[in-house]
């Protein structure tokens, strides 16, 4: 490794023409990189993604600062990119992953108005896009709930994730009061087997598709006047999104969400810009 510090040093310095003190600092970086690129005892060409996330979620709970935190994630990305442009290395692990399309506050009320009416089927529908969007379930877990996995009184809902990994998330009122009132109505079904196990069911009486359920979604997006490509995943993401941005801490999001690694949550931690000039205009001075 300090090999090749030492060839990106240079590469900086002859090439570049970066100041001294610049140089001096990224080798600074590099070096402490290095340190934690031998107690986790990998070699450079088996570091992930997932390494440096975690090396970087390391140093944010270490205390450093947003200023040198981001000229530390330059420094990897400039020696990362140096390291394959010279044949070092094949792969990239800096290389960002694509966000996750989102939906803002006022669309994803927008999305759940969208489903109105007092049928069995529309109080199901939008039962299920409130649950998911207070849980962040995948959408398998969702179709797949059976109705002993809810704990209606205490607000808690059992789910087996990948793996067959369990985790309990908790589940908000406003979820809670519109899967009550859909168990009730469909109480009154005599077409439906009264002893199913599943807790959302279509007429037929069996759990609802992955597929079917995604074409309820696209079909209220489409009434609520939302262009985005529109999935379930979509409401997954915002439920994570609106959480951090809410002040959420990431391994808190990362256990409701049932992601074996932080790396993978932090895809969310983006911020929304139009949040941002609110709150400069409504704390900075000049704002």
């Amino acid at each position: 490794m300090e090999q090749f510090i030492r060839e990106f040093t240079s590469y900086l310095s002859a090439e570049k023409g970066l100041a001294k003190n610049t140089i001096l600092a990224y080798g600074s970086d590099l070096r402490h990189y290095a340190s934690y690129v031998a107690s986790i005892q990998k070699n450079l060409s088996a570091i992930t993604h997932e390494d440096i996330t975690e090396f970087l979620w390391q140093q944010k709970s270490g205390g450093l600062k947003p200023r040198s935190l981001y000229r530390l994630i330059e420094t990897l990305r400039h020696f990362y990119r140096f390291m394959v442009t010279e044949g070092h290395l094949s792969l990239d692990p800096t290389a960002n992953a694509k966000l996750p399309q989102w939906l803002s506050l006022q669309e994803v009320e927008d999305l759940l108005h969208a489903v109105s009416g007092h049928k069995e089927r529309e109080l199901r529908n939008r039962a299920m896009l409130e649950l998911l969007y207070a849980t962040g379930l995948r959408v398998s877990e969702l179709v797949n709930l059976d109705r002993e996995n809810v704990d209606l009184k205490v607000g808690l809902v059992r789910v087996i994730g990948k793996g067959n990994k369990e985790r309990i998330v908790p589940v908000g009122k406003t979820a809670l009061r519109f899967i009550e009132r859909y168990l009730e109505l469909r109480k009154k079904n005599k077409k439906l087997p009264p002893n199913s196990a599943g807790l959302f069911l279509t007429k037929l009486g069996k759990k609802m598709s992955r597929i079917e359920f995604w074409r309820q979604i696209k079909k209220y997006a489409l009434k609520a006047g939302i262009t985005k490509h529109i999935t379930p995943h979509v409401l997954r993401h915002s439920f994570a999104t609106h959480l951090l941005s809410g002040g959420a801490d990431l391994r808190f999001v990362q256990e409701m969400l049932g992601h074996s690694s932080i790396s993978t949550t932090q895809i969310y931690t983006h911020v929304d810009k139009e949040r941002l000039k609110e709150l400069h205009k409504k704390y900075h001075p000049r704002g």
